[in-house]
């Protein structure tokens, strides 16, 4: 069933407190071996350009045997008036990768040696660093092969290949149903630099010619913009992915009690009442004005629904009743066509016709697991 969209859509309640940013968490500069075309002064600039909010630059600490400190962050380049910039690192073992986030300089040197540690002694070390771990595409040949315990976050979106990161998400939602509450991100995993004119583009790979900054873009709904705020949103699942900046923002939301009042965002958990739940899903910003894009619901790994947003509010509503007893999630993924990136143009296609996704709403859900 399909709600009628009022007129005036009701404003949204407890969510007036915050700001939404947008930024990159996983790239790599020159300081990674297989990197070329991409000094940090390259990546920063072209974020400051964008209007990027917060970049994660995470190189594989293998290349530099660990020393991150002694060379991403040490870089005269790694500085920035207006992005927030934050401290990590790829961490690259045969268990696969990791990004380890900051928002403070750390001893990585102290994970890197961990690397092969078990699992509960790395999450100790994790807590004693005070730490974000995110799982990297835990479905390529480099895939995340800790356990999903250790992990504060998951990169379902990795770089501009969307077919590619169809197992991941698939991975994802195992982790959901197994009664996890783990917020997901995109990456765009560059590890070159955007050629500097056309003709450069023609004999390159799509790595190096259709993957750059925001390719995918992770927006991040935060208390403040700050780096504490920002990360800790991120681990809350109070997130969005977008295949570029210039497509349209998806926004999860539902109406718990039936009042009329959105009370839910992405990543919040509750207890059902036992009644109808009024789900609505908003795409803010960008994309093609005029476009109908469809609207696909997941609910607990399964397909629940498809819908198609309402052209001039770009909103789509539907109602389910979560039961009283048992455990239940929500999340939607959206496609249409998509928007042009000028500076990145090689990615459209790359993308498909996959445009966005959120995380998901939580109904019983034990939040200590």
């Amino acid at each position: 069933m399909i709600p009628p969209l009022p007129e005036t859509l009701p404003s949204l309640e407890g969510f007036s407190q915050g700001v939404w940013v947008k930024g990159d968490w996983h790239l790599h500069s020159r300081h990674s071996t297989d990197s070329s075309n991409n000094p940090e002064a390259k990546i920063i600039g072209f974020a400051e350009r964008m209007g990027f909010d917060y970049l994660a630059i995470t190189d594989h600490d293998v290349h530099v045997m660990g020393a991150v400190a002694h060379h991403t962050w040490a870089d005269p380049e790694f500085r920035s008036d207006s992005v927030l910039l934050f401290y990590g690192a790829e961490l690259t073992a045969a268990r696969g990768h990791i990004n380890i986030l900051s928002c403070e300089p750390y001893d990585h040197q102290r994970i890197f040696d961990a690397r092969d540690d078990r699992d509960w002694n790395l999450l100790r070390l994790k807590q004693e660093l005070g730490v974000h771990m995110s799982a990297n595409h835990p479905s390529t040949k480099n895939h995340y092969g800790y356990s999903f315990d250790l992990a504060d976050s998951v990169e379902i979106w990795n770089g501009c290949v969307w077919p590619k990161n169809i197992p991941g998400v698939r991975i994802w939602d195992d982790m959901l149903k197994s009664g996890r509450m783990l917020g997901a991100r995109g990456g765009s995993d560059s590890h070159h630099g955007v050629p500097d004119t056309p003709e450069q583009i023609v004999p390159l790979s799509v790595e190096a010619s259709a993957n750059y900054v925001g390719t995918p873009t992770t927006w991040i709904f935060a208390r403040e913009r700050s780096k504490p705020a920002i990360l800790r949103a991120l681990e809350q699942g109070r997130a969005s992915v977008s295949s570029n900046p210039y497509n349209p923002r998806v926004e999860l939301y539902a109406d718990v009690d039936g009042d009329g009042v959105m009370e839910m965002m992405m990543g919040d958990n509750v207890h059902p009442t036992g009644r109808p739940v009024t789900f609505e899903v908003r795409l803010a910003g960008g994309g093609i004005p005029g476009a109908n894009y469809g609207v696909r619901v997941i609910k607990n790994r399964d397909p629940f629904g498809s819908f198609v947003t309402d052209a001039e509010s770009r909103t789509v509503r539907f109602t389910d009743t979560p039961g009283l007893g048992e455990r239940n999630y929500y999340r939607v993924e959206i496609e249409g066509p998509q928007a042009p990136y000028p500076e990145v143009p090689n990615s459209m296609a790359q993308s498909q016709n996959m445009i966005a996704l959120s995380n998901p709403l939580y109904f019983n859900y034990d939040p200590s697991f």
